[in-house]
């Protein structure tokens, strides 16, 4: 090959490698507008808890998932609102619920809670029933149901975790060729596990 071909090539080479960076940058940019997935074609459902390092847990890079972080790691209206749409129109085809021990979902009584909002809205001005859930749609309400149960705090953490996987296994707006699975970090460990399998307590009590 002679000096001006060996250049060419060279040449060539780079433009190659920029256009690519440029067109990588273009998706990127444009992800929702060209269609493009999740690189992992996931939606995980998480507390918001700062001990949780998602990506991490998960071996997640960025890109690869959409993260919905909220108190509890709950599936509320708001979830499954975003997971319909996630599901029904950026393909996406796996969704991963974290929820995770010494929640603090589980750090109060039901009564406590009722009481600490009524005092936070009666400061305010207003009655705590009277309040608007969602500013942008004030008249959506929690009908019959009451604050405690709107707040949804957590007894157990591995039957929650359970629970929220159901939620989304039988909602009617998510489709039925979904993966739904969940699990539960472990903040003492910092590692994941399934739910109702608690290795530590099952290995520090005699076997019978």
């Amino acid at each position: 090959m002679s000096d001006t071909e060996d250049r060419d090539h060279e040449h060539g080479t780079v433009r190659e490698r920029v256009d690519e960076s440029v067109d990588a940058r273009d998706d990127w940019a444009r992800r929702r507008r060209k269609g493009i997935p999740t690189d992992e074609n996931l939606l995980v459902v998480a507390c918001m808890d700062e001990r949780i390092p998602v990506e991490d847990a998960l071996g997640l890079e960025l890109g690869d998932a959409q993260i919905y972080r909220n108190a509890g790691g709950k599936v509320t209206d708001d979830v499954i609102r975003s997971a319909a749409l996630t599901t029904n129109f950026f393909d996406t085809d796996e969704i991963v619920v974290v929820n995770h021990t010494d929640c603090g979902m589980m750090s109060a009584s039901d009564e406590d809670v009722r009481a600490g909002l009524e005092a936070r809205a009666e400061a305010a001005g207003v009655d705590l029933d009277d309040v608007d859930l969602d500013p942008a749609l004030p008249e959506l309400d929690i009908g019959d149901a009451t604050v405690e149960e709107w707040v949804r705090m957590t007894d157990d953490i591995d039957a929650a975790c359970a629970a929220q996987v159901r939620y989304l296994e039988e909602h009617e707006l998510i489709p039925d060729d979904v993966t739904v699975s969940g699990y539960v970090y472990e903040v003492e460990s910092g590692e994941l596990r399934r739910p109702g399998e608690r290795i530590a307590e099952e290995i520090s009590e005699r076997r019978v």
